[in-house]
């Protein structure tokens, strides 16, 4: 009897319909602009800390590539998935690493996240941004400096494609195989040569690079 009552009260209190919506619209609308406080009352309401925006991202992806990390501490104690991923196959620490939001980043690690997956790793998207304290971090936690994307780019790849000269220096400090080609045959030399980034190339054939 007492089970019964229960879900009879539950079922009365549970948002249906419009209310869903609003106290959907609402959450989103908190962990958009970092209101924490909000966040942790809508969640203690029963509101998943997995909960996708009308775009399928993730709300911890949002709030990772964002930098609000009173949210995004507010989302993992509630037990956000910390590698959940956006239809594009961006996860937390990915956009995290690309938007050079380093406390993040070194969040989600310690809460589990992986470095090294099949794809696009938070390296690549970091050097891509030529974020590189966050390059640094990565390459200490361990991620693989020369791990390539689905077409076969790496890292200093994608240092060279932005311009970062900083960025190509400290991969080749510790490692990058200058000489790496992608499936589309493209090296990192090519690609500092193709963007007129003369210093950059000068740097790369001082480092072996070949063509």
């Amino acid at each position: 009897m007492r089970v019964t009552l229960f879900a009879l009260t539950f079922a009365a209190l549970a948002p249906t319909g419009a209310q869903a919506q609003a106290l959907y619209d609402a959450f989103i609308r908190a962990v958009t602009i970092d209101d924490a406080g909000q966040v942790r009352a809508m969640l203690a309401r029963g509101v998943d800390p997995n909960t996708v925006d009308p775009n399928g991202e993730p709300v911890l992806v949002v709030a990772a590539r964002a930098g609000w990390e009173p949210t995004l501490d507010a989302l993992l104690a509630a037990g956000a998935k910390v590698d959940a991923a956006n239809p594009f196959g961006d996860r937390p620490i990915m956009v995290a690493a690309l938007s050079g939001h380093l406390a993040i980043v070194k969040k989600l690690f310690t809460r589990g996240a992986a470095l090294d997956i099949p794809g696009w790793t938070p390296l690549i998207y970091a050097a891509t941004s030529g974020n590189d304290d966050v390059v640094r971090y990565l390459l200490d936690a361990g991620a693989v400096i020369d791990a390539a994307s689905p077409n076969g780019t790496t890292a200093l790849m994608m240092a060279v494609r932005g311009g970062h000269a900083a960025t190509v220096d400290l991969l080749l400090a510790r490692g990058a195989d200058v000489n790496h080609r992608n499936q589309s045959g493209a090296t990192a030399l090519a690609w500092a040569r193709r963007e007129g980034f003369e210093a950059i190339e000068a740097t790369l054939r001082r480092r072996g690079a070949k063509g």
